[in-house]
């Protein structure tokens, strides 16, 4: 089995926890996103990795069109369920692989991506294909997980990560988005961290980890350095600790 098909796998298992779970459906930087994309209500918006639907959605009630893509088919259907549910007409639901978009040139006016980048098998891929179907002047909105800038923080972040979810791949920093964003020919800019704390029950379940692997996560938050402990705002009863998402904007020069 591939890595991708190991993705699907694991996300078709979690669909319907991710339609209720309250920070994909309302955390501090869906609202800051929105406004952040300084729509007008005629764009045209792709939604990567749309998950369960909460960010097109939420576009989709400021913007004319939104297509929403995922690359997991029980994601997309749950997405269209809860669309139906809310009535809304204006998003579309589609199974596609963000690393390989089925679009043309200069399609979209904005582009966003909430808290599934660290999931993409080839980030770098995925922001020079929203480059390349943004139109000049579009937009691309990232919001999701950051790792610090220090070697050893980024290491704890991404090894807690991983063993809490196969289908992690990695958290980057700021500076490595940076680079993506550049690299592929967007004008970057940090536009907001968040501070997201996270029930460590909740965490687990959503993903379902392994009674085994929630072991060895509690042992690992629990005998974290101070240093540690400081950054992620580590909390022991009820464990739980704090996660940055950082906001993130590349434009399309005209």
């Amino acid at each position: 089995m591939t890595n991708a098909q190991d993705q699907v796998k694991q996300w078709a298992a979690v669909a319907d926890a991710y339609v209720h779970s309250s920070f994909h459906a309302a955390g501090p930087d869906l609202a800051r996103l929105v406004a952040e994309a300084s729509f007008e209500g005629h764009e045209t918006v792709l939604d990567l990795g749309c998950g369960a639907g909460h960010t097109s959605l939420a576009c989709a009630a400021r913007a004319a069109n939104v297509v929403a893509v995922d690359v997991t088919p029980q994601m997309v259907s749950a997405a269209t369920a809860l669309a139906r549910e809310r009535g809304v007409q204006n998003v579309e639901f589609r199974v596609a692989d963000v690393q390989a978009l089925p679009f043309e040139d200069q399609s979209f006016d904005v582009v966003t991506s909430r808290v599934s980048a660290h999931h993409y098998a080839d980030a770098p891929r995925a922001v020079a294909e929203a480059f390349r179907v943004l139109k000049p002047g579009g937009r691309l909105l990232v919001s999701d997980s950051v790792s610090p800038e220090e070697p050893a923080l980024d290491t704890f972040l991404n090894c807690v990560e991983l063993l809490r979810d196969g289908s992690h791949v990695r958290n980057y920093s700021w500076s490595d988005w940076q680079c993506m964003l550049e690299s592929a020919g967007f004008v970057s800019d940090s536009v907001e961290l968040f501070a997201v704390h996270l029930d460590g029950s909740e965490w687990v379940t959503r993903s379902r980890t392994p009674a085994s692997k929630v072991a060895v996560l509690k042992k690992l938050f629990g005998e974290a350095n101070a240093a540690t402990r400081h950054s992620f705002t580590v909390a022991d009863e009820p464990w739980g600790f704090s996660i940055p998402i950082l906001l993130m904007k590349g434009t399309k020069r005209r």
